[in-house]
């Protein structure tokens, strides 16, 4: 398939032929879901802990008479059920909430993703992306330039200082090398650009 180009000043430049494997690949949105929900619990750090009844510092004593009071019997103040009452099933801090997500559907959940944001034309391919100096204002410029608006994810084959500094301080955009893509980023985003290069590397890494 052909993907359009177009150069730092948004006018259309030779087309791109692309893998159709990577780029043309039909939507499952049940495989692309499982994608997203394994890579957001692997992010998970599972370190929350809470105590257990037996860990609350209460006194065990028992905190009034069994019968006689009206009340409902009770042994001691740390019981779950009481306020500031230890948990039932706590978290321990040592949960893992890991998935496993095999290399095949990893790799076809990706082009998935990809292939959409080419269908509903979100993916713009661009010759490349630089800025002179560590300037946020001539990034924000360019990528006005480009005609996109909104929230903007950029992938490009390689990231210099001066595109990386410019980009910090905008919080709508997010510029990534193509190693470093993730499909929660490619959800996220309404707009994705991509550099010529970086189309190489994908292509390299997913195909």
């Amino acid at each position: 398939m052909e993907l359009k180009v177009i150069n730092d000043k948004g006018l259309s430049s030779a087309n791109l032929v692309a893998s159709d494997e990577v780029f043309g690949r039909g939507y499952n949105e049940d495989l692309v879901h499982q994608l997203v929900t394994a890579y957001q619990a692997n992010a998970r750090a599972g370190n929350s802990k809470q105590k257990s009844r037996c860990e609350i510092a209460k006194s065990t004593r028992k905190p009034f008479a069994q019968k006689g009071t009206g009340r409902a019997r009770a042994g001691m103040a740390s019981s779950p059920l009481w306020r500031g009452g230890g948990k039932i099933f706590p978290n321990t801090g040592e949960e893992n909430y890991s998935q496993k997500v095999n290399r095949k559907m990893y790799r076809a959940g990706f082009a998935a993703i990809l292939s959409r944001l080419v269908a509903e034309e979100r993916l713009v391919v661009i010759e490349d992306l630089t800025v002179d100096a560590p300037k946020t204002k001539l990034l924000a410029d360019k990528i006005k330039g480009l005609g996109i608006a909104g929230r903007v994810l950029v992938i490009t084959d390689s990231m210099d200082e001066n595109l990386y500094l410019s980009s910090r301080n905008l919080p709508n955009v997010l510029v990534l090398e193509a190693y470093q893509a993730d499909p929660v980023s490619l959800v996220r985003f309404p707009n994705v650009i991509v550099t010529r290069g970086a189309v190489a590397k994908i292509e390299e890494m997913f195909a």
